[in-house]
């Protein structure tokens, strides 16, 4: 196998071959499949390697020490011997990556062979195709992070530990100095645990990343700008807690931190900087200065680390094991982002080329990847991402009266649930139905009451006196007429789907970003369900991850429906899937961040299984071969101790301490139309947002067009929707 190493003598780096490592009890081998370089600690080690003897000599004064004191000890010749065969030695580099278990050891139960880990440690996390690693130096890496992110836990853990070390508080106001890569993962745990951040670095790019992270201001050290947004944050107090993640030889981050800190406040050691603290400005404010050290309590310790005897919860809380896991966790919930983190991702078989590109100054970069061939292609998720625009949202200054619509299509969905609701409410005005063929118009106008019939959509769509667009027409023109009508400032009311298509859908995001005008509402309409509302209220507030089921009867269309016309307007699951899955996001309060699907051999019947980032899933299990007796669609959610069993729209239950069961709906089924179309009218008039966010409508249309995409791949399919 390779393995990336250096001589600290010469300075030389190399990708040698050397002896893969066996499975031993204790531990698991892992492949590598992502390995993390520490810009900060590994180029250090390296550019020192690059220095003459005088240099290195200076850069480690702690060693000269020992030196000293072997000489001493042990005479001239055998010291200088024993330095020069230390010196002239291969070392390994890199201490963090995430693989997949090869070979479990004996005593190792929480991991099979295939399991995605992370892994730490400057012996057994190294730049290499195999490590060995014992059982207190991974973790599994939770469903749905991307293993390139899990290779960041190690420095993931290093920065908690930091920001453990300084106790924050809510509320709290901390400085950050070294807005490097534990710098910015500093930035972001802090800012999820509710402090407001300060950053300080030179680099003007890394500040921006970090006001983009969660910082409140960032700047040069010497600007000015950190201490007004220092004394405006506080009060003129100082900063609670000022963490130190800067490395060099300046005493200035010290001495920064020293004049930032309010009275009593902390000071806390994360990476490897000067530390001549200037002895009147620490007594006078009595600054506690704390050391972070490295991942967490267990480092250093061969029985914690090479035995894997475990801490007990009771006594230690917070191992360097429990912060990978808790890192990890933050990433699959979303509360840390570390992909704006990686500046590039390197083939391992470019280690020695990325090293010197690095230490030269050549590849600016905050965190550097190296990718592992096989392992890494079979580990990274196919992804669809759409990117929510920024926009200053068009919005009614005054509640207007009437809402002037127009329709787009006026077939059988449109005239039997939604236009016999429009046509009875006195704030809607039908003014316009537009259809491909003038006897529909014409049927149309003379059921509903609209003021006009007309095949002219143009028109329509340019007429100033329509407020609203309902674009109910076959699935394969929806996105156009969505795009065409935002970017005439209508509202628009759209049938599911939105778009059958990534580029149909970035369309209709270009046009909102364009126009400013989100004003979109999707036909989701199941979230609006009376009797699901009344059983997720007697259900009550949900804590625990849940477990859902949803199957979807759907049975078998009629011979020629244009529904199974899938060339042209898409497969029936894409036509429909979404409201299924916007139910179900609805019930979790939360969008999904992964899909998997798996078919019969027809495609006919599928299998969808969808991740949240609580760790809740979700099963829709859509089947066209069922019994038309059955009903059309049942529901189950489990947490918490509950269950709620929910029966097509007709019945529902809930079984926790005390039972509940609705009555039988002496009218029928109510899927929700009535009042999705009633939050609509009411968001036009008033003003308000719409009854859906727009990211979750995007989130929606791209779990569900990733139904397709994990079919052909076999593999699940990250959900992303950043704005």
């Amino acid at each position: 196998m390779k393995q990336v190493v250096q001589n600290y003598k010469s300075g030389e780096l190399a990708l040698l071959d050397v002896e893969a490592p066996a499975c031993k009890p204790g531990g698991v081998l892992v492949r590598t499949a992502f390995s993390l370089i520490s810009t900060g600690t590994e180029m250090m080690k390296v550019s020192e390697a690059s220095m003459s003897m005088l240099g290195k000599a200076r850069s480690r004064p702690d060693q000269v020490a020992k030196v000293v004191q072997s000489v001493a000890t042990n005479g001239v010749g055998a010291t200088y011997r024993k330095v020069m065969n230390r010196l002239d030695s291969y070392t390994p580099l890199g201490y963090s990556l995430c693989g997949v278990v090869e070979e479990v050891g004996s005593g190792i139960d929480d991991v099979a062979v295939g399991d995605f880990v992370a892994c730490a440690g400057n012996e057994h996390a190294l730049h290499s195709e195999l490590n060995w690693v014992p059982k207190n130096l991974y973790t599994r890496v939770p469903t749905g992070v991307a293993p390139r992110h899990a290779s960041f836990a190690t420095v993931g853990a290093i920065a908690m530990q930091g920001v453990r070390r300084g106790e924050p508080q809510l509320g709290d106001v901390a400085l950050v100095i070294g807005l490097g890569l534990i710098g910015q993962l500093v930035v972001q745990l802090l800012a999820a645990s509710g402090v407001r951040v300060v950053g300080v670095d030179p680099d003007q790019e890394r500040c921006k990343l970090a006001e983009r992270l969660g910082a409140s201001v960032c700047g040069h050290p010497g600007s000015g700008d950190v201490e007004i947004a220092v004394g405006e944050l506080t009060g003129g107090h100082g900063v609670d807690q000022v963490y130190l993640a800067a490395g060099g030889s300046t005493n200035e981050p010290v001495e920064l931190a020293a004049k930032l800190a309010r009275d009593r406040g902390r000071v806390v050691d994360i990476g490897k900087c000067r530390l001549d603290l200037p002895w009147n400005a620490y007594y006078e404010k009595e600054l506690d200065v704390r050391f972070s050290r490295s991942y967490g309590p267990g480092r250093y310790d061969p029985e914690y680390e090479l035995d894997g005897r475990d801490y007990p919860i009771g006594y230690v809380r917070w191992t360097e094991r429990r912060n990978l896991e808790c890192f990890l966790d933050l990433i699959a919930r979303e509360r840390v982002d570390v992909e704006p983190l990686v500046s590039h991702v390197a083939d391992f078989s470019t280690a020695v080329e990325t090293y010197r590109r690095l230490n030269e100054g050549e590849l600016k970069a905050v965190a550097v990847l190296f990718r592992y061939p096989d392992v890494a292609k079979d580990a990274e998720e196919p992804a669809l991402v759409a990117e929510v625009p920024r926009r200053e949202p068009i919005r009614t200054s005054q509640r207007m009266g009437k809402v002037r619509t127009a329709f787009i299509g006026a077939g059988n969905y449109a005239s039997s649930m939604l236009l016999p609701h429009l046509a009875e409410r006195e704030d809607v005005e039908l003014r316009r139905v537009v259809t491909t063929s003038a006897l529909s118009g014409a049927n149309a106008k003379r059921k509903f009451g609209f003021a006009e019939a007309t095949t002219d959509v143009d028109a329509t769509l340019a007429d100033p006196e329509i407020d609203a667009v309902f674009v109910v027409t076959r699935h394969s023109s929806h996105a156009e007429l969505t795009r065409r009508a935002l970017l005439a400032g209508k509202a628009v009311f759209v049938e599911k789907p939105l778009a059958l298509s990534e580029a149909e859908l970035g369309k209709v995001l270009g046009a909102i970003e364009e126009s400013g005008n989100d004003r979109l509402q999707v036909g989701f309409n199941r979230r609006f369900a009376p009797l699901l509302h009344e059983a997720t209220g007697r259900f009550g507030r949900r804590i625990g991850a849940a477990s859902v089921r949803y199957l979807i009867n759907a049975g078998r269309l009629e011979h020629g429906s244009w529904y199974d016309q899938a060339g042209s307007e898409g497969t029936r699951f894409a036509g429909e899937g979404g409201h299924f899955i916007d139910t179900v996001s609805w019930l979790l309060g939360a969008d999904p961040v992964s899909v998997y699907a798996c078919a019969t051999p027809d495609q006919q019947d599928l299998q969808v299984v969808l991740r949240y980032p609580d760790g809740s899933t979700a099963t829709i299990s859509y089947a066209t071969s069922g019994s038309t007796s059955f009903p059309k669609e049942t529901l189950d959610v489990v947490a918490d101790g509950k269950v709620l069993k929910f029966d097509d729209f007709a019945r529902a239950s809930v079984y926790g301490r005390k039972r509940w069961t609705s009555s039988r709906l002496p009218k029928g089924r109510d899927k929700g139309q009535h009042a999705e179309l009633d939050a609509f009218v009411t968001a036009v008039t008033s003003g308000g947002p719409m009854p859906v966010p727009l990211e979750s409508l995007v989130a929606t249309t791209l779990a569900t067009l990733a139904v397709q995409t994990s079919l052909a791949t076999g593999v699940p399919v990250k959900i992303g929707t950043p704005s």
